[in-house]
Order: C-alpha cells, then sequence, then structure tokens
C-alpha cells in the first residue's frame, strides 16, 4: 500500500510519537509511507531568513535504521501567526501534488488544519481519509484565540472521515461528543517495543556517566518539557528535600528547560537534579533502566492533559519501573489503580510519594504489576491492527 501521513508537526525532532512507530513498522512490512510535516520549532532554531524553501528527506526512520520514509516539509513564512496563515497554502498544494504523483491509496491525517484540506481533497479523488488521534490538538495551539477556530476544524474532519482511530476509551468519549460517527471511531492504543524495552535491558552505565550511587533514588521524566509538565514543582520539591540521595534525571528538550536550569542553579541542585538534553530514542531503555521511579507529573487541570495517555507511560512500565502519576483522566482510566502506577493530586506530591514507596519497600513489586499490565500492548498487534483498518477501509472505498 502507498499510505500518505500528514501532521503539523516536526517529524525529525519531535518523537518518536504513535505515527513514527507505526510508519517505521509499516516501512518494514514493504509499504511505501510518505509524511508531509510541519517545521514547528522555527522559532526556537532562529529565523534563518523569512521563508523556508521546501524539502525532502529521504530513508528517514525514528525506530528502525531499515525503514524507509520519505518526509516532505513544504515552506512557510516564518512570521508568527502568519506561519500557520501559510500552511494553509503550501500544505494545499503539497497534498495536491502527493495526490497526483504519490497516487495515495489512503490518507492519514493528524493534524488540523492540514487534515482538513487533505481531507477535501481526498473526497474528490475518492480516496480513503483516516483521522488520526493521539491528543486533543486545538489545546496546543500557543495563540488561545485560535483554540476555538481549531476546535471547529477538527470537528468538521471528525464528522466527515472515513475512519477515526483514537488511542484511548477517554479520548474516545471525546471524539464522538465533538461529531465522530461512533461506527466509524476505533481505539488502537499506544503499542511497547517489549523487546527493546524489558528489564533485562537493565545493564546501564547511565548512573556511572551521570554520577548517580547505588545508594540513590532516581526519578525519571523523559519528553518534551512542556510548562505544564510539572516538573518544575517537582525540582522545587526537592530543594525542600534533606535527604540527598533523592535525584531527579530529565531526558528531554522544551518550553520549560530553561526555568529547570534556573531552578538548578537557585537551589544549589547541581548533583541531584541532571538535564541531559536531548537524547537518541535508542538509547532510552538505558536510561528508564538507571532510574528507580518514573514520573507523569502534569498539572492534572491542564485540558491538554485530561485525555490522553502519553506513550512513555508504557515503556517506563514495560521496563518495570513504578509511576508516579497526577490524577489524569485518560492514565486513571486506562492503567487503574493497582497496575504499577500510583496517583497523587498535585506535582508538588511527587516527592512525598517517592519517598514514601522507597520507605514502604514497594518498588519492586510496583514495577513488577506495571510489566505485567503492559505486555499485551506490543507493537507488533498494534500495527496489525492499523494495518488492517488501513485495509478495510481501502476496500470499502473501491466498493
Amino acid at each position: 500500500m502507498k499510505i500518505l501521513i500528514i501532521q503539523e508537526s516536526d517529524w525529525l525532532k519531535r518523537g518518536p510519537h504513535q505515527q513514527h512507530q507505526l510508519a517505521d513498522r509499516l516501512s518494514l512490512r514493504g509499504h511505501q509511507i510518505r509524511v508531509i510535516d510541519y517545521e514547528i520549532l522555527w522559532r526556537e532554531q532562529g529565523k534563518r531568513g523569512l521563508y523556508s524553501e521546501r524539502q525532502i528527506f529521504e530513508d528517514v526512520w525514528k525506530i528502525s535504521p531499515s525503514a524507509r520514509v520519505v518526509v516532505i516539509r513544504p515552506g512557510i513564512i516564518k512570521i508568527p501567526l502568519i506561519d500557520y496563515v501559510s500552511v494553509a497554502f503550501t500544505h494545499d498544494k503539497e497534498v495536491s501534488r502527493q495526490i497526483e504523483e504519490f497516487k495515495p491509496d489512503a490518507i492519514v491525517g493528524f493534524g488540523i488544519l492540514n487534515s482538513c484540506i487533505a481531507l477535501r481533497k481526498a473526497k474528490r479523488v475518492n480516496i480513503p481519509f483516516i483521522y488520526y488521534w493521539i491528543d486533543v490538538l486545538h489545546r496546543l495551539i500557543p495563540f488561545k484565540a485560535l483554540q476555538f477556530v481549531g476546535q471547529i476544524v477538527e470537528n468538521r474532519v471528525l464528522k466527515r472521515a472515513d475512519r477515526v482511530l483514537i488511542i484511548n476509551d477517554t479520548l474516545k468519549d471525546y471524539v464522538i461528543k465533538s461529531g465522530a460517527p461512533p461506527m466509524v471511531t476505533h481505539v488502537i492504543r499506544a503499542g511497547i517495543d517489549l523487546e527493546r524495552f524489558k528489564p533485562s535491558a537493565g545493564i546501564s552505565n547511565i548512573r556511572q556517566q551521570y554520577g548517580l550511587k547505588k545508594t540513590d533514588t532516581v526519578l525519571f521524566f523523559m519528553g518534551w518539557l512542556y510548562h505544564f509538565s510539572g516538573l518544575k514543582e517537582v525540582a522545587q520539591g526537592l530543594a525542600k528535600e534533606t535527604k540527598r540521595n533523592l535525584k531527579l534525571l530529565i531526558v528531554g528538550e522544551g518550553d520549560a528547560f530553561e526555568d529547570l536550569k534556573q531552578i538548578k542553579e537557585k537551589y544549589n541542585l547541581q548533583d541531584r537534579i541532571i538535564l541531559a538534553g536531548q537524547r537518541p530514542y535508542t538509547e532510552m531503555p538505558s536510561f528508564i533502566a538507571a532510574s528507580d521511579i518514573c514520573l507523569l507529573p502534569a498539572y492534572p487541570w491542564e485540558k491538554v492533559m485530561q485525555d490522553i495517555v502519553p506513550i512513555k507511560l508504557y515503556e517506563y512500565m514495560a521496563m518495570g519501573k513504578p509511576v508516579i502519576s497526577t490524577r489524569l483522566p485518560g492514565v486513571m482510566r486506562e492503567f487503574g489503580k493497582d497496575n504499577g502506577v500510583v496517583y497523587v493530586d498535585a506535582p508538588a506530591d511527587a516527592i512525598v510519594k517517592a519517598k514514601s514507596l522507597v520507605k514502604d519497600g514497594k518498588i519492586g513489586k510496583l514495577g513488577d504489576k506495571a510489566r505485567k499490565f503492559v505486555q499485551k500492548y506490543s507493537w507488533d498487534n498494534i500495527t496489525d491492527e492499523f494495518e488492517k483498518v488501513i485495509e478495510e477501509v481501502i476496500e470499502e472505498n473501491r466498493k
């Protein structure tokens, strides 16, 4: 099959997310995958001119070096707000170009504006369109005034898509309430590479590399560092903790990175907070193995976190690590109360909960429960489900 994926994020620098996992695995199965992405990080990387030219990246992979994904990045005007407007034109042109040249059997949308564009064009030429939700995207639009507009566009696409796929039950309730027909709406959960993420992958030199001792209790987070990720509150809580062997290891970059650096310096936490920056995905098992407890301390009152279940949780749990999470509705519904995830009311409570787990000797038992729970979510099974959905919708369209 020829599959065209479209998203409004940087395919190369963000993730790996659900779409990266599936794209690489479908490529390994012999399918041709092309991606239209968006240079969302242009502000952080510097302008380098007011306009970026169209780029093509061949043989891209995020999970397996044997995967062959082609990423096409249309140009944009690098002026805040105008960059979104320019997407309407450059992505419109690119979708038309790919329909004519690539002739995809199906289009899978992970964005808002370009999904609306692609849906309209797909309907004209009888190509099935699949709308895949791993997040409530309009809540991530940095300009609050545009979030309402984004929601309207999302709802229109939900109503007309041939299939709507979501990664958890809470998100399913949300999209159906937003207009997705229940009969075409299906849950395909996040998956886990059980060979890459397993407790026996725990032979790691990360502790030695970052000066962590055997007697240290290491709290770990990986991913994009949003301001609402709760890590600043965890770091500030660590500053109040008198036990010096409680450490915080963070892998990732993002909006809160500079604030975390400032907290580290202000409270003299150089030996207790480790900011490792962005690291290759292949190193994540080693980092998780070096930790004792993993964290998801995001603001439970933040709307964008209400309905999602980040893939990182499955990876933490597959490594046999307990997770401390705030009471996020999607996470609580997905993992329940006795499967290796323990809950706190606010990010600042994570330090107290971690100390309690250590004191009560519960880390090992919770880690075993976590691994057992996620074993059913192998990426091979998830890819099978996704591949089947695409085949079914193509066949329906032909009839």
